[in-house]
């Protein structure tokens, strides 16, 4: 499927999604802009033989047409840290840091964590394509929460921001992620939207159809002194806040609430949950959290169906790891915890719930076949959090089995952390939290993200 840009405004104008070709006749992944803003997303499918751009506007035109005309005007931005955590994957991280050098953000810098890297290439690569443009530190403790700590000491921004090595940022992204800061002086933390950079395997369409890691196109703040009413659950379903390839903090309230806790995230026993936490941290401290929509990155989804089992598994076992790590850290939070559990537990079974291509109840193996192990690719993304895709038994049986995991994991993950050496950035950032300790370390390593939801 391929990915491109459309803009609405003026006479129209149709490009290729990052790194894509030129579009052709086929099926279409469109983001549709507005002023250059972001305004939803469709599919389209151009005939052989026809005008790409023709076909694509008049169906943009018929869903996301009229409105008002959202011009790209100056905005009022803090300083920024950028912090990118990687491990060995050079080649990725240079397409992500080619984008953050070319945001048109006034005042940033840019932070590469190098995480527990076993050769030279991640350091050889900035020093010698980006030199003093970008600063290079390294975390020998393997884990992507303690590189993001790592990077939480090093930075000298207002805000901090994170992203991850298989991105693409939008030109923008980075002045519409701060911008909500500057005009709100009790936010917190921030989140942006994250779209496909490719829809070339089964897995990748799979995974988007699920929902991928967008959560739409209304922007929307949460107060923890005034709990959204549709949000029964909150604070505790933050997968709906947003991700942590596309995520940004107030550094000083950050560092307030300790960073992240070392015993979550990829590369670690737990798997995951390291933004979940992030997130909820900040909220249960009195911040706000705000998501815009304006703030854009592309990201690569995993490519094979093997890496999409692993990834399914990951997301349950992050989501109860950050709740076991949210309630060891603030117990205080126990009794609203319990109070929503049931409602939580009901939440959880939709969420990791079987679907056939129809809507209906997938099959044992998702009632497909094909490549890549038995991809059961019937479908193509649709509405995000509409959860009526696809998504086969098996992937759901691997949710659920991770969220069966994740208190373990965690548990498992600080038992094994008590013996490394307290580095540096720990240093920085570790606090006690209700005579807790949360200044432990990570026992894994970060490869490719195994991101929350």
């Amino acid at each position: 499927m391929q990915i491109a840009e459309l803009e609405l405004d003026g006479a129209g104008s149709l490009r290729p999604g990052p790194g894509s070709p030129p579009v052709t006749h086929g099926e279409v992944f469109v983001l549709v802009r507005r002023g250059g803003r972001p305004v939803g997303t469709l599919l389209g499918r151009v005939p052989e033989g026809a005008d790409p751009k023709a076909v694509l506007l008049a169906l943009a035109a018929r869903e996301h047409g009229g409105g008002p005309v959202a011009s790209v005007s100056a905005l009022t931005v803090p300083s920024v840290t950028v912090v990118v955590a990687t491990r060995e994957r050079s080649e990725q991280l240079a397409h992500a840091l080619d984008s953050l050098l070319a945001q048109d953000h006034p005042d940033f810098e840019i932070v590469v964590v190098d995480n527990a890297p076993v050769t030279d290439t991640t350091r050889d690569l900035v020093a010698h394509k980006y030199a003093e443009r970008v600063r290079y530190v390294t975390e020998p403790v393997p884990g992507l929460a303690v590189a993001h700590n790592r990077g939480v000491a090093a930075a000298r921004g207002e805000v901090i921001a994170f992203t991850d090595d298989d991105v693409v940022a939008d030109p923008r992204w980075l002045t519409e992620l701060t911008a909500p800061f500057a005009a709100d002086p009790g936010l917190g933390c921030a989140t942006g939207l994250i779209l496909p950079a490719r829809l070339r395997t089964p897995a990748q369409v799979l995974l988007e159809s699920h929902g991928g890691f967008a959560k739409g196109f209304t922007a929307r703040t949460y107060d923890p002194h005034d709990p959204p009413a549709d949000e029964p659950l909150f604070p505790f379903t933050a997968g709906r806040f947003g991700s942590g390839a596309n995520m940004a903090f107030r550094t000083a309230v950050l560092r307030e609430v300790g960073g992240f806790d070392p015993a979550t995230g990829a590369g670690t026993l737990a798997r995951g949950g390291d933004d979940l936490y992030g997130f909820v941290r900040v909220l249960a401290q009195g911040h706000r959290l705000h998501y815009t929509p304006r703030a854009l990155v592309w990201h690569h989804h995993r490519e094979t169906w093997r890496d999409l089992e692993t990834q399914a598994f990951g997301y349950g076992a992050g989501l109860t790891a950050y709740l076991t790590a949210v309630l060891v850290n603030r117990p205080a939070l126990l009794p609203a915890f319990l109070a929503r559990l049931p409602r939580g537990a009901a939440y959880a079974r939709s969420l990791t719930a079987s679907r056939a291509a129809d809507g209906g109840s997938a099959g044992a193996d998702g009632g497909a076949t094909g490549t890549d192990g038995g991809s059961p690719v019937t479908d193509v993304p649709g509405g995000h959090d509409s959860r009526t895709h696809a998504w086969p038994r098996r992937l759901s049986r691997l949710q659920r089995r991770g969220m069966l995991y994740g208190p373990v994991g965690y548990l498992r993950a600080r038992r094994a952390l008590r013996g490394v050496p307290l580095g540096r950035s720990a240093a920085a950032t570790a606090v006690s939290f209700a005579g807790v300790s949360v200044d432990d370390r990570g026992d894994g390593s970060v490869g490719p993200r195994e991101e929350s939801r």
